[in-house]
């Protein structure tokens, strides 16, 4: 039996680790990139990771984050990753796969990946209605889903979202997460 990439890439240890180097490099770039620009009050950034327990994959991990060196600003900097989605302490790619292969696998399949990766039916669920009840109705995704022909469509989010992004695999994950970086940091109200 044949397996979709992204079925693969969840049920083999060695192919979740091995994506794990690739997802830290593009975070790295991202975050030299947020460095760079400064905070808005024009104070420079000085690096203030924080660990993040990452479930699916055997790493332990740091956050990229800076704080504003001026006295009385000190905002935070979170720049966007293609490593976490959010506050999900599941690996992205993780949340983004498992909720997408709903579509294009048995139930029985996503069952026994969900099994294997340990994640629970109520959190598979939760993340389910975050597709279709927060991501779907922002403002953030209403105005990006124009930049598709045809336009995902948003019952079977992620799924169509991924499928845009073409047939290759990796390389379309890879899209597809770089293009959700966005949604990775706080969300604002609205968005």
């Amino acid at each position: 039996m044949k397996k979709t990439t992204g079925e693969s890439l969840l049920a083999d240890e060695p192919s979740r680790s091995a994506i794990w180097p690739v997802l830290t490099k593009i975070d790295a770039d991202l975050a030299a990139q947020a460095c760079a620009q400064g905070c808005a009050c024009g104070g420079a950034l000085h690096r203030s990771d924080y660990p993040r327990k990452v479930r699916g994959v055997n790493v332990e991990a740091r956050r990229d984050s800076f704080c504003c060196a001026e006295e009385g600003c000190r905002r935070r900097v979170t720049p966007g990753s293609v490593r976490f989605l959010g506050r999900r302490i599941y690996a992205g790619f993780i949340v983004v796969l498992l909720t997408a292969l709903r579509h294009g696998l048995t139930a029985e399949r996503v069952t026994a990946l969900r099994e294997h990766l340990g994640v629970d039916g109520r959190t598979l669920e939760r993340w389910r209605a975050w597709w279709l009840q927060d991501f779907a109705p922002g403002r953030r995704w209403q105005a990006a889903r124009g930049l598709f022909i045809p336009p995902p469509g948003e019952a079977t989010l992620p799924w169509s979202l991924w499928r845009s992004f073409g047939d290759d695999g990796e390389k379309s994950l890879l899209d597809l997460l770089r293009f959700l970086t966005p949604w990775s940091t706080r969300a604002v109200p609205g968005n």
